[in-house]
């Protein structure tokens, strides 16, 4: 096993890559995996992506990314059912398993489903800022994607978000909440996504990690620091492990003893490393992750 063999670069790291750029520069530091945002699927066709994929020799760690699932209103949750099935057929096409899940904020200020990193709020509705009611909507939307999920062999990724995004992005801001909103489901069909930069202050983390593992939840484990000072723009707060408040060392531990042995997604929004050569940037999560992340977790070799 190489070096590196658990790492996947996050096509999100390397946002303005085009697809090619991002799986042939991925390929060519000897890493295996690459987790994809559908909006790099988007910009070449479905078709040609899996082409793409196929002959890059890389797998597909996960898919980013389905949810948004807090509309109140019918026609939003039609169309928000529909994003989703679209989005899993997408995750199987490609190879992967895993499609992540940002369930979605509060209907009169969610992002719209296909923004990356930006977007607009809904129109108000009645009801637009019970949190309670849109957590309730996030649940009977999982129990209807459940079974479409299951048929296909794709699993729905539930990811607490940092609170700071709970209005716009989900309304699942903890670990326990997620593996709660799992719960009703096969393991097979839902499970969640542990990332440094949303659950790193929580002070139940390290026995809500327990738990995902003896429950056979834990379907990923991301990686970035969170840095201060705030970025304007909170979501660009993220950076290189190593630069910010996150301890890696804990956190990966927890995960190891939870017996995740698993890919480590390095997923980074951040416009100073956006602005980078791409390569620099690759190199620079290879040294971070063999100094910051994987001395830390159950991995035959760093």
């Amino acid at each position: 096993m190489s070096n590196f063999e658990k790492l996947s670069i996050n096509t999100a790291t390397i946002k303005k890559a085009s697809l090619a750029e991002a799986l042939s520069l991925t390929a060519a530091a000897g890493l295996s995996h690459i987790g994809l945002w559908r909006d790099k699927v988007a910009e070449v066709g479905l078709e040609r992506a899996v082409e793409m994929v196929r002959s890059s020799g890389l797998q597909v760690s996960s898919l980013c990314r389905g949810g948004f699932l807090t509309a109140a209103d019918p026609a939003g949750q039609a169309a928000a059912l529909a994003d989703n099935q679209a989005a899993i057929l997408e995750a199987k096409a490609l190879g992967t398993t895993e499609i992540i899940m940002v369930v979605g904020g509060l209907p009169d200020f969610s992002v719209s489903p296909g923004a990356v990193d930006g977007g607009g709020s809904a129109a108000a509705v009645a009801g637009g800022k019970d949190i309670v009611l849109a957590r309730q909507r996030v649940a009977d939307r999982l129990a209807e994607l459940v079974p479409f999920a299951l048929k296909h062999g794709v699993r729905l990724v539930l990811e607490p978000l940092h609170p700071m995004y709970a209005a716009d992005r989900a309304v699942l801001s903890t670990l326990g909440q997620a593996l709660d909103l799992a719960a009703p489901h096969p393991v097979e069909a839902v499970g969640v996504v542990v990332d440094t930069f949303h659950v790193w202050w929580d002070p139940s983390l390290r026995e809500q990690i327990a738990r995902a593992g003896a429950e056979g939840r834990i379907a990923s484990y991301q990686v970035c620091d969170f840095n201060l000072p705030i970025a304007a723009d909170a979501l660009l707060s993220r950076g290189f492990m190593g630069d910010g408040v996150i301890d890696f060392a804990s956190i990966g531990a927890w995960v190891a003893e939870a017996g995740y042995d698993g890919v480590v997604e390095v997923e980074i929004f951040n416009e100073d490393i956006w602005a980078q050569p791409y390569a620099d940037v690759i190199d620079t999560v290879k040294a971070r992750y063999a100094e910051w992340v994987a001395p830390h977790l159950a991995l035959t070799s760093v």
